[in-house]
């Protein structure tokens, strides 16, 4: 995409060098930057030409210029914060004050993260932890990471559980039943949509499933790394207003994604009085017609709950999990 650059980064592996390209934001160009300023001047002018300053009034200003310039770079500002996100969805965003839990303190070391998956879903950490030691420490966590989440490959899982199946929509829902397994043996859990989790009902989102199919392509274990964050920072955002204003390098995580994370981090849902979390990597129908819905899970009546919301829904209580590309 015209928006990426790209970043080399190299490690050693089994002897052998390898080149590994992370995407990064391309920076503002020169042209945008011109125009920009034009803008910024026209209104400026236009700003004084209406105001009819007289003589001494203008010299005034001219002598305070120090402090003229602080004003109008301050008010610069706020327009550009504010325009430079997108607009679309805006009326589907709530004022929100939940938050974690306190028992939740964030991301676990990721090396337990990923001997935790490993053990649960029977699949191979050595890959991994190769990337850990090796190639992560030369990574920085982009901004609106909370950290490093280890999310299972869906390859991997199906490759552990169900090897015959082929078409890429039945292994994800496949991969989702299996971790569903694993949280009811962990925890007290109910699926609401049991036995709807099939490629007619769950999809993944367009923009996650390539963000993922990158990611995978670069670090190739049965366990990937990812910089995250469960939910707090798109809390009461509707699920498309959230994909609205991601970040370039940002996408949604989904079902297996965020209930993978909740298996390595028990004490996220514990109560109700507690974010819950949308889960806008996925796309979910209950009338097989239209995907006007996606995944959320929540805690309530003392136990956790998965089940389904429409993506317009603004909650305060409600943040997406999302997932960025590693830089």
């Amino acid at each position: 995409m015209s928006y990426f650059s790209r970043l080399v980064v190299c490690s050693e592996r089994f002897g052998k060098k390898h080149t590994r390209r992370w995407t990064m934001t391309a920076r503002i160009t020169s042209g945008q930057r011109d125009r920009i300023t034009e803008f910024a001047m026209a209104g400026t002018r236009k700003v004084v030409d209406t105001m009819a300053l007289d003589i001494d009034q203008a010299q005034l200003v001219i002598t305070n210029g120090d402090e003229f310039g602080q004003i109008v770079g301050d008010a610069v500002r706020l327009a550009l914060t504010r325009l430079s996100v997108s607009q679309e969805y805006a009326n589907e965003e709530v004022a929100s004050t939940w938050v974690y839990p306190p028992e939740y303190t964030g991301p676990a070391p990721i090396g337990e993260q990923i001997e935790t998956l490993a053990r649960l879903y029977g699949i191979s950490p050595n890959e991994t932890m190769r990337f850990v030691e090796q190639v992560l420490p030369t990574l920085t966590l982009p901004d609106g990471a909370e950290g490093w989440f280890a999310i299972p490959s869906v390859n991997a899982i199906a490759a552990r559980h169900f090897m015959s199946v082929t078409n890429p929509h039945e292994r994800y829902c496949r991969a989702s039943v299996v971790m569903f397994d694993l949280l009811k043996e962990s925890r007290n859990f109910h699926n609401y949509r049991e036995g709807q989790i099939a490629p007619d009902r769950l999809h993944q989102h367009a923009r996650t499933a390539m963000m993922l199919e990158r990611i995978a392509a670069e670090q190739q274990g049965d366990i990937l790394v990812i910089p995250s964050q469960f939910g707090l920072r798109h809390a009461g955002r509707s699920v498309r207003r959230g994909r609205a204003v991601y970040a370039k390098t940002e996408f949604g995580h989904g079902t297996l994604a965020v209930g993978s994370m909740t298996l390595t981090h028990p004490t996220r849902f514990i109560r109700w009085g507690q974010l819950h979390t949308d889960c806008a990597g996925d796309d979910f129908t209950a009338v097989a017609v239209e995907f006007l819905r996606a995944p959320v899970f929540y805690f309530c009546d003392g136990r956790l709950w998965f089940g389904t919301a429409r993506v317009g829904r603004a909650g305060e209580s409600y943040g997406s999990a999302s997932g960025f590309l590693p830089q």
